[in-house]
């Protein structure tokens, strides 16, 4: 598998987060009959910032990985970004959704490990 192919299937795997993010907003949306904002629902505002919370980590974290893989990066630390920050994704879902803290908390500190790798990793293979 190439460097591409192997962040591609991190990729691919942080859309279907989004999406499943994505699909348990709209079906609160729908059952608690809320159009616009989160009309007081506490279930909803909590998958709401479940999903905001994703889309703002998981975008720029997989550009990052991307580029790493397009700079030829090995096979290994293509699964050490994409993996920790994938984890910690999927963690900090299940927290946020689920309010367990422990799970949050982890998965955040994942998703920061996933960040930091990929920032350090583009500037070691950019200027390598």
């Amino acid at each position: 598998m190439t460097p591409i192919a192997t962040a591609a299937v991190y990729i691919g795997v942080n859309i279907l987060i989004l999406f499943w993010l994505s699909f348990r907003v709209v079906g609160r949306r729908r059952s608690a009959q809320v159009s616009l904002g989160t009309g007081g629902d506490a279930q909803l505002e909590q998958r709401v910032r479940a999903h905001g919370n994703a889309s703002e980590y998981i975008p720029v974290t997989m550009l990052g990985l991307f580029v790493v893989a397009s700079l030829a990066a090995p096979l290994w630390a293509i699964h050490a970004i994409g993996g920790v920050f994938t984890l910690g994704r999927v963690l900090h879902g299940f927290g946020l959704s689920g309010n367990i803290m422990a799970s949050r908390a982890f998965g955040m500190v994942l998703t920061w490990l996933g960040m930091l790798g990929a920032a350090v990793a583009l500037f070691w293979f950019a200027l390598t």
